[in-house]
């Protein structure tokens, strides 16, 4: 059973599986990063000083001003969270898909490269008779 598991862990596609996790992992941070730090903020001036962060809906617990204290009061809907992680998705959507498409265009390429025919029987004759005539004059 040992040496099953090894195999199978050791396959390609897992360890290909491995690194695309670790890869998302921190693609994931500076995803966050920039919703968090460039357009969140952009998006506070562009609406008159909006933060999305401290959007909440607080069902019990004593009144807070912000998100943090009203999680920690108690049972608190931060609805705003949810517009800033779904900022979040749209962003990694739209960068995979620019990835996907640049991907798929320089596949297409690949493919759109015209292979040579291969040479019909006579024309492997003919080859053959020139280069017996090139060694009978060397």
């Amino acid at each position: 059973m040992l040496e099953e598991f090894k195999k199978f862990a050791l396959r390609g596609s897992v360890v290909d599986l491995a690194i695309g996790v670790i890869i998302g992992a921190a693609f994931n941070k500076i995803v966050s990063s920039a919703v968090d730090d460039i357009f969140m903020p952009i998006i506070g001036f562009i609406t008159g000083g909006l933060d999305f962060s401290n959007y909440f809906v607080q069902l019990a617990g004593a009144p807070a001003t912000t998100y943090v204290d009203a999680k920690k009061a108690g049972a608190t809907i931060g609805y705003g969270e949810f517009i800033t992680v779904s900022i979040n998705f749209l962003i990694v959507a739209l960068v995979l898909f620019f990835v996907v498409r640049a991907i798929n265009r320089l596949r297409a390429k690949e493919e759109e490269k015209p292979v040579p025919p291969e040479a019909t029987k006579s024309e492997k004759l003919l080859e053959d008779i020139r280069d017996l005539l090139a060694q009978q004059r060397a």
